[in-house]
Formats: structure tokens, sequence, C-alpha cells
């Protein structure tokens, strides 16, 4: 079975043992179209949104609950500290990411219209690809940026007012958080949703036997200990994953709630 894995400490144990054929894609962001457009991998790590959007466009995949990937967003919206900028005077700037429904993205939206008050249909987004489910369209206020320009570069040119920055943490001290102690504000706000923010969990298709791979997958797990951020199962799941699909929906990136039972494998 083709497999899509990224190289973790809680799948180590896990790509030694499972027997799949892993492909190395890296990151395993750039193989997610391949998942949901040509429906290549059996076993595949997926980001929470693009599997949630998957689902709602027929996709044949269902997930494990095990957490591969997964980090407070705060930090993550960003501006230039020669151009501060705060969460509520974002409504009409421009704002990059990398696409609308990347995972990050969808939960720094959330972050600033429930805690923040902001009208996120009042930013204007700046994207650098299109969703990874091709059936998504985006929603009018987002707009293409042009060929060969990356986020930070437009937002220290000025040609952004925030930029959200998905990947490695930044290291330019130019560019800081727009979150006021946005390390606090993450703490606050798990503690308060009782949840931790997905990244990406494992998605399988409906004929592979997923219980011997869940095995694994749990054995994997423990022996990198770290319950916290890579949680496995479904009751140390549901809560983390009924507040992405709530976030997801509010957005509109799917047309209806589901139960995290319909979710599962």
């Amino acid at each position: 079975m083709k497999a899509l894995l990224a190289d973790y400490a809680c799948t180590a144990a896990f790509k030694k043992s499972a027997a799949l054929q892993f492909e190395d894609v890296r990151p395993p962001s750039a193989g997610f179209k391949r998942v949901v457009r040509g429906l290549e991998f059996d076993f595949a790590e997926l980001a929470i949104t693009t599997f949630l959007m998957a689902k709602a466009a027929g996709k044949p995949y269902r997930l494990l609950p095990a957490v591969v990937l997964a980090r407070m967003q705060h930090p993550r919206l960003v501006c230039d500290s020669k151009r501060p900028v705060s969460p509520r005077a974002l409504e009409g700037t421009r704002v990059a990411v990398r696409s609308y429904s990347v995972t990050t993205g969808m939960w720094i939206r959330g972050i600033l219209a429930e805690d923040h008050g902001v009208d996120c249909g009042k930013i204007t987004w700046v994207t650098f690809e299109e969703a990874h489910v091709a059936e998504f369209r985006d929603p009018p206020n987002v707009v293409r940026a042009p060929s060969g320009r990356k986020p930070e570069e437009m937002l220290l040119a000025g040609d952004v007012d925030a930029a959200v920055l998905g990947d490695a943490p930044v290291a330019d001290p130019r560019i800081v958080p727009v979150i006021p102690d946005a390390a606090a504000a993450a703490r606050e706000w798990r503690a308060r949703k009782g949840a931790i923010q997905i990244n990406h969990m494992v998605a399988v298709k409906p004929q592979v036997d997923a219980a011997p791979l869940m095995r694994l997958l749990e054995e994997s797990f423990a022996a990198a200990g770290n319950p916290e951020m890579n949680p496995i199962g479904l009751e140390a799941n549901r809560r983390n994953l009924e507040v992405a699909v709530d976030f997801v929906h509010r957005q509109g990136l799917i047309p209806q709630r589901y139960a995290v039972e319909e979710l599962l494998a």
C-alpha cells in the first residue's frame, strides 16, 4: 500500500514496522493535492482542514485519530515591527497566507474572529496557491499574489500589512507577532477551549484494514512520549476534532458540521 507520512518522533517506530510503501515527499503538504485529487495514497498524512474539505467533496478517506503534527498558531500571525498592527485593526488590510484554506490560516481566522471581534471577510487575503481540494472556490476577498513573490518578502516590502507564516519559526527580528504576548494568548486559548490546534492527522481509504495500523501507531506514539501534542485515540482527540470542525464550518470551508464519529475509519 502506498503511503505519505513525514518523519516525526511519534511516527519513527511506525515507519520502521508498518508494511507500507512510504513515498518521500518533503514537505508532506506538497503531496496533499495528490491525496485528495489523484487519490494516489492508501494511507496519508493530511492537514485537518484539507481532510474535512475532502470529506465534504466526497473523497474516499477516513480519519485515524492520531495527531502527527500540532502547534498553537497564535505566534504565526506576524507583521513588520516598523509597521505594527493590532488584531482589531486588520479589517481593511491585506494579509498574506499560503492559501486561503491552509490549516494555519484557518486557525488564525478563527482566533481573530472569536477572540478579537475581527470580521475576516473585511480582510483581503493574498494567497500564493489554490486549495488542495479542487472543488473549493476561494471567497471574493481572496486575491492571488504576483508570481514569484513570498509572504515574508511582501510583508517587509510593505505590500501586505500582515502575514500568516505556517512553516519554520520566523528568525528575522524585523518580523514580530501581531497578537500581543502570543505565547500567553495561546496558553489561555488552550485552557479555555480544552483543545489543541491540530495541524496534521492520518487518513486511510475505506478498503484499508485500519485496526492493525492503529495499533502500530499507538505503539509508535507511546515510544515517542509526547501525548500532549501528539494525542492518539478517539477520546483523546474528541474535543480537538470538535473544535476543528466548528472552526472550519464557521468559515464556510465545509457545508455542515460533522460528528466526530462520522470522520473516523
